[in-house]
């Protein structure tokens, strides 16, 4: 028997950083994509082969020992396997169209079709049991994950979460066009998160100040993420982006893509960490393709992307 699921990449569109400290964040899933691959093989082994790699181990190795980015499908097998009593192994095989490493996603989607791959294996769990096997599988390589990410890639469309109240989907056309750019720089997420609580700790006053200025954004963006108002939701973008310039995270790299994209764009900003990693910025489709094309001349990594409304799919 062969089981096969894929989810989406995503990008943050507002409140990284805020939501940390329990201010919402808006986020949505992209039409790009990790497909997974499972089948029961007789022997007691798990095999895992993807563009990261592979990773072949006997079930009975130890979740502990494992030190690999293909951690997480190792878990989830095993998980399966000891939960379900069967005497044989799984081969798994992952196909991703999100670049890794650059704040998109792709290990939340990585995970979420992992679980739901393997799972089906053995039985048909709920998208809500898919959510928590996916996130503690992501644990295993990200301990302080929130959750967030394998949720939207889960249920696809653009999210309203924060840490206490969960999420809740924000009902919209998802009718518009992001162009992503890779900065090129290196970035570690705990890395910049532990540098936004120094400027936290060390501003009190100002950052309560920008995390009620992101209370106002984000109630309000809402409603032009409603009726696709391109304009506003640009205007918030870069109202964001202001923000986290405050906060630190930007740098002289980011600041030179935003300036790039001024004129083509109704707004950008980072989306992410920061310190590096991507930015998004909300294109007129008109001149996509001028844009693109100009972009690709400076050499900068971009593409563009869709918002994607199907989440987890299985087939």
């Amino acid at each position: 028997m062969t089981s096969k699921a894929s989810a989406p990449g995503k990008v943050i569109l507002f409140g990284e950083h805020f939501v940390v400290y329990g201010k919402k964040a808006i986020l949505a899933t992209i039409n790009k994509r990790v497909t997974v691959t499972s089948e029961k093989i007789n022997e007691n082994k798990i095999s895992i082969k993807s563009d990261l790699g592979e990773l072949v181990k006997p079930v009975t190795e130890s979740i502990e020992k494992i030190n690999s980015p293909l951690k997480p499908f190792f878990y989830i097998a095993k998980e399966m396997l000891q939960k379900f009593n069967f005497d044989g192994g799984v081969n798994i095989v992952v196909e991703s169209e999100i670049p890794s490493g650059i704040g998109l996603g792709s290990s939340s989607a990585c995970c979420v079709a992992g679980a739901a791959s393997i799972s089906n294996l053995f039985t048909e769990l709920s998208k809500e049991n898919i959510i928590d096997l996916a996130i503690k599988a992501e644990q295993t390589i990200f301990k302080d994950t929130s959750g967030a990410d394998c949720t939207v890639c889960t249920h696809g469309g653009i999210i309203e979460y924060d840490k206490q109240g969960g999420f809740k989907k924000i009902n919209s056309p998802n009718d518009f066009t992001l162009i992503i750019l890779n900065s090129g720089q290196a970035h570690t997420t705990s890395v910049t998160v532990s540098k936004v609580k120094d400027f936290k700790e060390n501003n009190e006053e100002k950052f309560l100040s920008l995390c009620e200025k992101e209370d106002v954004l984000i109630a309000n963006v809402k409603e032009a993420l409603r009726k696709n108002d391109l304009k506003a939701i640009g205007k918030s973008m870069s109202e964001n982006q202001n923000y986290l310039e405050e906060i630190g995270i930007s740098n002289d790299k980011i600041r030179e893509m935003i300036m790039l994209v001024k004129n083509y764009a109704y707004g950008s900003k980072i989306t992410g960490a920061g310190d590096g990693g991507c930015i998004i910025a909300l294109a007129d489709v008109i001149n996509l393709a001028d844009v693109m094309k100009n972009l690709q001349v400076k050499n900068y990594e971009c593409f563009s992307v869709k918002i994607d409304s199907r989440g987890l799919d299985t087939f």
